[in-house]
């Protein structure tokens, strides 16, 4: 899903087929903070799930292994399979929230004249906290969709909210906070491995419910 700019819109804009980091970095200022006390939503405050909660994740897991024995795995059954799931559980199919799935957004620079547009996957909305979740082919690392969440992500950003995203190829998450001051801050969670020892799905739904809840709080 590559993200371009609309040339013929603005005759001065630069023609990017795939948007990198460094073209974040250059147009928009946007850094990386690698300090942990930036970025301690996905940590801290974590909420409880339930044992069915759990008993459902396992089996999303069984699922999505059984599933990549038939690879290709593209993006809509990553939705179908595991998105979906985690959605429902952590609420967002609920008031207050509401699911706007491939919704055209566009992100612009005006300094740099850079328009760069693009798809979303999914998009959770309240208020003025927005969660986006870019899920990307199985076969394709989670690197493959930070850039475009980050321009996603600026899209939305005011200087006062924090917001939150998560990429997922199906099997690996990680978790995205920016916070667009002056200059646009972003960090990372962890990587989360769907195959890890246990299920690390269980923590994946705890950070989504906590962010929900942040969300609700207007934090």
């Amino acid at each position: 899903m590559p993200l371009t700019t609309d040339s013929a819109a603005n005759p001065k804009s630069k023609i990017q087929n795939n948007i990198t980091l460094l073209d974040l970095e250059t147009s928009f200022g946007l850094q990386l903070v690698e300090d942990e006390e930036f970025f301690r939503e996905w940590q801290d405050n974590l909420p409880e799930i339930t044992n069915s909660q759990k008993q459902q994740l396992d089996r999303v897991k069984a699922s999505y292994a059984n599933l990549l024995k038939y690879l290709p795995l593209l993006e809509n059954t990553v939705k179908m399979v595991v998105l979906s799931f985690l959605l429902d559980l952590a609420d967002f199919y609920l008031s207050p929230f509401h699911v706007k799935s491939e919704k055209s957004v566009e992100v612009s620079a005006e300094d740099e004249g850079v328009t760069i547009k693009g798809q979303i996957d999914v998009l959770v909305l309240f208020e003025q906290l927005v969660v986006v979740i870019e899920s990307k082919q199985a076969a394709f690392s989670v690197e493959v969709g930070k850039p475009q969440l980050l321009a996603y992500m600026l899209t939305f950003s005011n200087s006062h909210k924090s917001i939150y995203g998560l990429i997922t190829n199906g099997n690996s998450f990680i978790s995205v906070k920016l916070l667009k001051q002056e200059m646009p801050k972003y960090a990372l969670s962890r990587l989360f491995y769907i195959f890890n020892p246990g299920n690390d799905l269980y923590t994946v739904l705890r950070v989504l419910k906590r962010l929900g809840e942040l969300a609700r709080n207007g934090s």
